[in-house]
């Protein structure tokens, strides 16, 4: 029963991963295993170690980052939702050249921002006197696993509609962003 509580905690944190892998799928001009590998990695490792970082901090510091964890999520996640919206509208190549949009420092961004969460729970677990490594293993595999098959989705549906996706994929991540800060607000 362990088990498949970890695995449905990690399907519930990847959820958002899997709609950023989603969103950039959709900006993909053509199938690139190497991007969708990129992301899902990235994804899979932050999901996975961010409870471990909450985990090893514990109760004692949870007021230092509750009061604004949800507003980085938000600026984060805007942020480039905006960027990605704005590049959708121009026509240059030079422009569109110079925006990737599975850059390194893009998807670490994306990552640790569809992550805070994950902390969250790391703490909730080390409260509970949880050993840590079963969980993790489960949470980042898991969250690999949906982006990976996200981001491909993304692709099949974006190389269709290509620049009104790459819209929606940015209005997708200003979405969450918004809907990870009602959710701390409220």
């Amino acid at each position: 029963m362990e088990i498949l509580t970890y695995f449905l905690m990690g399907i519930g944190l990847a959820m958002d991963a899997s709609a950023v892998s989603m969103s950039k799928g959709f900006t993909m001009k053509s199938l690139n295993l190497n991007n969708a590998l990129k992301i899902s990695l990235l994804f899979g490792f932050f999901q996975g170690f961010m409870p471990v970082i909450g985990w090893l901090i514990g109760l004692n510091l949870i007021h230092l980052i509750t009061g604004f964890d949800h507003w980085i999520a938000f600026g984060i996640l805007s942020f480039i939702g905006l960027k990605m919206i704005y590049q959708s509208t121009k026509k240059h190549p030079d422009i569109e050249k110079d925006y990737d949009h599975f850059s390194f420092k893009i998807l670490l961004f994306l990552a640790i921002a569809t992550s805070i969460d994950a902390f969250a729970v790391g703490l909730t677990l080390s409260f509970l006197k949880t050993s840590i490594l079963l969980p993790v293993l489960i949470i980042g595999i898991t969250t690999f696993t949906l982006s990976f098959g996200s981001t491909l989705i993304g692709y099949k549906i974006g190389k269709f509609l290509e620049r009104k996706m790459e819209i929606f994929g940015g209005l997708i991540l200003i979405g969450i962003g918004i809907k990870i800060l009602l959710e701390h607000l409220s």
